[in-house]
């Protein structure tokens, strides 16, 4: 049975998501603000989180930060719900690690759907991760062990930027567009979000590119989108 976290400050709300997820044979547990969020997150390892944004004292985006950087809790799959549904903010969600995004008034049934794909999603990566490693010349790509190394040198990533350089990597040579990047690794069509692709490709060319304007493993195809350089 899988167990999933719901993070929200208003009682109706966790009331309402604990009822349609239980429903669906889920374990709910629950908390109504960042700082209790983080204490039952790595305290019980949910297999998904439901995070509200608006949350008294730490944030959702805090919270979402905080998981991500620790080692125990950054490979739970994060719905993020909020209120606000402007695309700068939902980009800044997906951005800070969250796998997806709801508005609020949010259909359960499309929170269910939601949830049972992410779970999909998260248990077939660990099938695909159990794979071994992926070596292409100086970086190797090790499935099982979610890490990256160039030259021998551990490259710390966050599990989207893992998730999209496995997967480009997966076919040396091939383009992939920024629209099948978006729905591989992130699940839906976020149509007109295409530049969350972008700033998670920059920021993995920061972390182990020499000269990240001239990068030597994954190339930028104009106008099209990515493509992992073949390597001998």
């Amino acid at each position: 049975m899988a167990k999933i976290l719901v993070v929200d400050d208003e009682e109706h709300i966790v009331e309402l998501i604990r009822f349609n997820l239980e429903r669906e044979g889920y374990q709910v547990i629950a908390a109504r603000d960042g700082h209790g969020a983080l204490e039952l997150a790595r305290s019980q390892l949910p297999d998904l989180i439901v995070l509200d944004i608006m949350l008294p004292g730490q944030d959702g985006l805090a919270v979402c930060r905080a998981l991500q950087q620790d080692e125990h809790t950054r490979q739970i799959p994060i719905i993020m719900v909020s209120a606000r549904g402007e695309e700068v903010d939902r980009v800044l969600g997906l951005e800070m690690g969250a796998d997806d995004y709801l508005t609020k008034p949010f259909s359960p049934r499309e929170l269910v759907a939601r949830v049972k794909a992410r779970l999909r999603r998260a248990s077939g990566g660990k099938k695909e991760r159990s794979a071994g490693k992926l070596v292409r010349g100086r970086l190797v790509i090790d499935q099982e062990r979610f890490m990256v190394t160039v030259d021998g040198i551990r490259q710390d990533l966050t599990p989207k930027e893992f998730e999209l350089l496995r997967l480009l990597a997966s076919e040396p040579g091939k383009v992939f567009t920024r629209e099948y990047l978006l729905e591989q690794i992130w699940g839906y069509d976020y149509t007109g979000d295409s530049r969350t692709v972008d700033v998670h490709i920059r920021h993995i060319r920061q972390k182990f590119e020499q000269l990240p304007g001239s990068p030597q493993f994954i190339e930028t195809v104009r106008g099209v989108g990515y493509r992992f350089r073949e390597v001998p």
